[in-house]
């Protein structure tokens, strides 16, 4: 497997924007999430572990899913394992003033960890990078589901997937080896009816991510067993750890609003606050 990245990241933004039809969102699974991101990238658990030990679990979101066969949790439907609402934790996205495409820069939801001005991650090649992005196109040419690439390449022309060979790591997990390790429950409904909502609306807090990031991290593969003492090890330093991300997001949202897309913004908003720097196009990603 092989793909042109240079000037594209594709699978890190929302360039619904920039298409001129429809586009699908990247998707797992038959039910369609709460909220409206684009690309959010699952977490193993042992990734999310390791995120809340380094002191970025600000960098994480979960993502329940609607279901007319669901529980009703705060009033809203949501699909569930046995009575719990299935839930998966993945990277948070931020507006960002992106130039993908050789479009001119514009504000784009991006993830938290896109550099805006090369168009590369802040945490590849690092322990942190997500088995997801490491793997991606993979997991699509195993099933024969269109990716990302494709869906560039059909939109804005060029050439993203270069060879469609998958690697041999590249091994989807779905059904019930997932849970627990990629897919989650959370075993208390009533206790995150609110933040239910706050998460639909794209308005969660810390303390309700951290909720689900706990349960995540305390969860066992195969069951939907939730060790007690490591649930609130996690949730305590999930909602207390602040890193350079959750000033980032914030100014980021402000200058969305106010300021033009320029990219280099990201020198004073992330890099400055302690975000990794990223090689560009003349280094090797």
């Amino acid at each position: 497997m092989e793909v042109d990245c240079e000037g594209c990241a594709g699978c890190c933004i929302d360039w619904r924007p920039l298409a001129a039809e429809d586009i699908d969102h990247e998707r797992r699974g038959p039910y369609e999430p709460l909220d409206d991101e684009y690309n959010l990238v699952p977490l193993h658990r042992e990734a999310i572990r390791g995120f809340v030990e380094e002191g970025l679990a600000d960098a994480l979101v979960p993502r329940l899913f609607a279901s007319e066969d669901g529980i009703d949790v705060g009033g809203v439907s949501v699909a569930a394992i046995d009575g719990r609402p299935a839930f998966f934790v993945g990277l948070r996205s931020v507006p960002k003033p992106v130039a993908p495409f050789g479009h001119e820069p514009t504000w784009l939801s991006s993830c938290v960890f896109l550099d805006p001005t090369t168009l590369q991650c802040r945490i590849h090649n690092t322990d942190r990078y997500p088995e997801t992005c490491e793997i991606y196109p993979g997991e699509n040419l195993v099933l024969d589901v269109e990716t990302e690439c494709e869906r560039v390449e059909a939109e804005h022309g060029g050439d993203r997937l270069l060879d469609d060979e998958p690697p041999e790591d590249a091994t989807p997990n779905f059904g019930p080896a997932a849970i627990g390790e990629t897919v989650f429950a959370h075993p208390d409904p009533d206790r995150i009816g609110d933040a239910i909502t706050r998460l639909r609306d794209g308005e969660s807090t810390r303390d309700d991510r951290a909720e689900f990031i706990a349960v995540a991290a305390a969860s066992s593969p195969g069951t939907l067993e939730v060790e007690p003492r490591r649930y609130e090890q996690v949730r305590e330093r999930a909602a207390t750890t602040e890193s350079w991300i959750s000033e980032a997001i914030a100014e980021w949202r402000r200058r969305a609003e106010t300021s033009a897309a320029d990219p280099t913004l990201a020198r004073t908003i992330e890099t400055r606050r302690g975000a990794t720097p990223t090689p560009g196009w003349d280094g090797s990603q």
